[in-house]
């Protein structure tokens, strides 16, 4: 407190407190037992091995990138090239080719709930959550072999440096500067290969204290282009993927910790 005028006036903390509060909150939710979104973890886990669809058949015969069934270090490596669908793929891109190829899902109602609302769980976000686990504390390997998986890096880049809508904002506007923010949020520069883009890419899926869901890497580029006042993204779209591709190669060998736990 400061004496002004003869009164008291409250003075705020220098914001490296603040961050350091904020980060110290983060620590104590960051176990299994605290962090609500491991409960999403553990859903996604029953709707991998749930038999459902027209052919009556579980994803566990999804090839995410390591064959067949095999989750263990597979996000870490998304997204990718698959042969089968001769695409570049991200996890939810592959998750709902699986869901149509292998389930004889109607993926529609899937992707209509491809987000959690109040009381409403998304099996997207669950499964996202169980498959990113399974790759907690493995290094995030971009997969750039492929001619189409260079060429989507290369969009990916492209789409990063693109202004547009209202306020003629890009990803760069907020994310190619040192020491941005906006509030008490810091702003990681996410146009050069390092640590803030490791850390950033790294922490997704994560589970939002203030949306109090968790929330994947599409759900997280999709809000920045609602923020930006663009028209937002489709769910699942080769655009997105692009932009993920150029991410992960930005955060090459950051030790993945999800999910993780924000503001």
């Amino acid at each position: 407190m400061t004496m002004a005028a003869g009164h008291l006036t409250a003075q705020s903390p220098p914001l490296d407190d603040s961050e350091k509060e904020i980060e110290r909150y983060r620590q104590m939710l960051s176990d299994p037992f605290s962090n609500p979104g491991f409960l999403a973890v553990d859903r996604g886990e029953v709707l991998w091995a749930e038999k459902r669809g027209t052919k009556n058949a579980s994803l566990e015969a999804c090839d995410l990138g390591e064959g067949p069934g095999k989750l263990e270090g597979a996000f870490a490596k998304l997204p990718r090239y698959f042969a089968d669908a001769d695409k570049v793929m991200d996890t939810e891109q592959r998750l709902l080719w699986c869901m149509d190829k292998i389930q004889g899902l109607d993926t529609r109602e899937v992707v209509t709930r491809r987000f959690s609302g109040p009381a409403r769980a998304s099996d997207m976000e669950d499964l996202v959550a169980f498959i990113a686990n399974k790759s907690s504390d493995m290094k995030i390997q971009p997969q750039l072999s492929h001619a189409k998986e260079k060429e989507m890096a290369a969009v990916g880049e492209a789409l990063f440096y693109t202004r547009g809508g209202v306020n003629d904002f890009s990803c760069a506007t907020c994310h190619a500067e040192e020491g941005k923010r906006i509030r008490l949020q810091g702003l990681p520069n996410l146009s050069v290969k390092g640590k803030p883009a490791q850390e950033t890419m790294a922490s997704w899926p994560t589970y939002r204290v203030s949306q109090s869901a968790l929330r994947t890497m599409q759900h997280r580029l999709w809000d920045c282009y609602r923020q930006q006042r663009w028209p937002v993204p489709g769910y699942g779209t080769d655009a997105l993927t692009a932009l993920t591709v150029f991410l992960q190669k930005q955060a090459e060998g950051g030790e993945i910790k999800v999910p993780s736990i924000k503001r």
